[in-house]
């Protein structure tokens, strides 16, 4: 197998912007977000799409998901959260992964179409922190 990015991450092998990480899961800020904040979920098993995850992921995978969903309004005050998966087409990185990103009306996005924004010289450290804190509470 080739190697696998979010692997490297799960495994601590490679640094990421953490904002959770639990026995199943590890929730990361992405590098190319869609807006500030846009969150990452992967399971720490390799695993490539959701027809692929097992049964017994499938619980610990998505209460994560929602606990990430549920503190981002109140960390970045966002109005609420866009949660997306692509399996196979248009999946950047070949190891299941959810988008958990801040939405706010009239935020600009629209459809399918994301724009990507870049992070200040510092700031995904303090986006991660607050939602660290967040998930703390």
């Amino acid at each position: 197998m080739t190697a696998c990015v979010f692997c490297a991450i799960a495994t601590g092998d490679s640094a990421a912007h953490e904002v959770a990480r639990t026995d199943h899961t590890v929730a990361f800020l992405d590098n190319r977000p869609v807006f500030k904040g846009h969150v990452l979920v992967i399971p720490t098993e390799h695993v490539v799409t959701l027809p692929d995850l097992p049964d017994t992921m499938l619980a610990p995978y998505f209460s994560e998901v929602r606990r990430i969903a549920g503190v981002i309004p109140k960390a970045l005050g966002a109005q609420g959260t866009f949660v997306a998966m692509n399996n196979k087409v248009s999946q950047s990185v070949a190891h299941l992964h959810c988008h958990v990103v801040p939405r706010t009306k009239g935020d600009g996005l629209r459809g399918f179409f994301w724009p990507r924004v870049r992070y200040a010289e510092g700031e995904q450290a303090d986006y991660a922190e607050r939602l660290r804190t967040a998930l703390a509470d």
